[in-house]
């Protein structure tokens, strides 16, 4: 019998929250530590399986199955291909750099990381898993610690906390709403006897015919749309990031809202692609909305979390046109933006906390010359800084790059109008860079410490990955294109546009 490598990556973070349920309060320190192993633990684990998968062989590997509801034909059936092992540890970079991003927390500390262990438990397991209920399940157990942590230890000038942890639950769990009756009407039509997702592909042709497929994807879509932050349904997601505390908006901004879009490509242009070509348009539509509407509310922003929660809404609406191109380099440009993206907007929301911290305060025109107190921490922001722009040399301008490759064929008008959005994403990018780092040394700040020792960490780790991905991109790439390849996707789109009249 082989290691379960998948489930033990997936206990790992559980582990270590049950031990630190029987350590005492009043040891902080040890509390960290064991977090910081437990995620050490499940990151070493999704290293192991990315470099170890097999990319010539492809499709779903390291692949774990046990019955788990028979009448309903539900099993956990874990397993990662090359479009899920980049989101697998995408997950684990950011949660294991998360810990470190709260090293300085004091209040109820205990409570704090036991949370924050199940939070990245349920979004790792949306990621392994190929059967649509259990998929179901992780995304559910995300919803509790997320509100939980932003009502206990979020912070926000704008609107309380409170306001941002109830609106982004809300918008959370009204997506799970859509979500839930478009697979129980998708399990029904399918034969009612399983939920394992390449099953259901596999008779999607036969048994969900055009109509049916329209409707429930339209489902899928305000409930994952939704989660990805699609243009009009993202207002949740600023103010979520602005109340939430730092480790809640790194998992929030790198790895929930890639959910949204790693479901709109597995659940539905694989299992419907029908009525993915039937929305195709609409979505581009609204992507470009995401572009150009949310980086110019970015433009106008004074607080430091709310011009990053906009430029990630505007990320976002790249990740949609290049998935809804719907053509293999399309996808690819997509699953690399949800990776690089992840990273970027991680190490940008650990710096800012740091920020926040320190000096008590993410107001823009509060602050300026940190570079002369702080020179790690603007290392930091001039890498995610630059890895917003798509500068060559990080992971984001490959994904940008293959994103624009593969809309620009099918919608060019869409995607020169998203090109364009780049400019605005360096205006906005680049005056934060100045006005927070730069210009003379300001006295009211010559108390502020630098990053050091602990908090070192997700610049060393993230940082490194952005560049090491731009720098060496087929380590990334060649897992990705293997995985759209071998997992009847690139199949699945060539169906559509065959009988498309060859538009792709």
């Amino acid at each position: 019998m082989t290691f379960p490598v998948l489930t033990a990556t997936l206990l790992a973070p559980i582990i270590a929250a049950l031990v630190i349920i029987f350590l005492p309060e009043d040891e902080p320190k040890t509390i960290k530590i064991v977090a910081a192993l437990g995620t050490l633990a499940a990151l070493a684990m999704s290293v192991f399986v990315f470099f170890a998968y097999d990319k010539n062989v492809g499709g779903y590997q390291f692949n774990e199955t046990v019955q788990w509801t028979k009448d309903l034909g539900v099993q956990y059936a874990l397993g990662v291909d090359g479009i899920s092992l980049p989101m697998l540890l995408l997950t684990n970079l950011i949660g294991f750099t998360a810990v470190f991003a709260s090293w300085n927390i004091n209040t109820r500390v205990k409570e704090f990381f036991v949370l924050l262990m199940v939070l990245i438990t349920g979004v790792m397991g949306t990621f392994l898993a190929k059967d649509l209920f259990i998929f179901f399940l992780f995304y559910e157990v995300v919803v509790i610690p997320i509100y939980i942590m932003v009502l206990i230890w979020g912070s926000s000038k704008r609107v309380t906390k409170e306001y941002a942890g109830m609106k982004l639950t809300i918008y959370l769990l009204l997506g799970s709403a859509f979500l839930l009756v478009g697979m129980v009407a998708l399990y029904l039509k399918a034969g009612a006897d399983t939920f394992m997702i390449p099953v259901l592909a596999q008779r999607s042709a036969a048994l969900l015919p055009q109509n049916f497929q329209i409707i429930v994807f339209g489902l899928m879509l305000l409930g994952f749309g939704s989660l990805i932050s699609m243009f009009p349904f993202h207002s949740w997601s600023p103010d979520g990031y602005a109340g939430a505390p730092t480790a809640v908006s790194m998992i929030h901004a790198g790895v929930l809202k890639k959910i949204g879009g790693y479901g709109l490509i597995r659940v539905g242009i694989f299992i419907l692609p029908l009525g993915a070509r039937f929305w195709a348009p609409v979505i581009a539509v609204l992507a470009i909305g995401n572009v150009l509407y949310a980086a110019f509310i970015a433009l106008a922003q004074k607080d430091l979390k709310y011009v990053i929660g906009y430029s990630s809404v505007s990320h976002m609406g790249y990740v949609l046109i290049a998935m809804f191109a719907l053509n293999v380099v399309g996808i690819d440009g997509a699953v690399a933006q949800m990776f690089a993206h992840g990273v970027m907007a991680a190490l940008f929301f650990s710096s800012i906390g740091f920020v926040y911290e320190k000096s008590h305060t993410r107001f823009i025109p509060d602050l300026g010359g940190l570079a002369a107190q702080m020179p790690r921490l603007a290392i930091a922001f001039m890498i995610a800084g630059m890895a917003s722009l798509g500068l060559p040399g990080t992971v984001n301008f490959v994904a940008e790059f293959t994103i624009f490759v593969g809309s620009v064929r099918v919608y060019p008008v869409l995607a020169i109008l998203g090109i364009a959005g780049v400019i605005f994403t360096a205006v906005y990018t680049l005056r934060v860079l100045a006005n927070v780092l730069f210009g003379p040394r300001r006295p009211e700040w010559d108390h502020l410490k630098d990053i050091r020792g602990p908090e070192m960490v997700p610049l060393v780790v993230l940082g490194f990955v952005i560049i090491a991905g731009g720098v060496l991109p087929n380590i990334l790439m060649s897992i990705i294109n293997s995985g759209v390849h071998t997992s009847g996707i690139a199949e699945v789109i060539k169906t559509l546009g065959q009988s498309n009249g060859g538009i792709f």
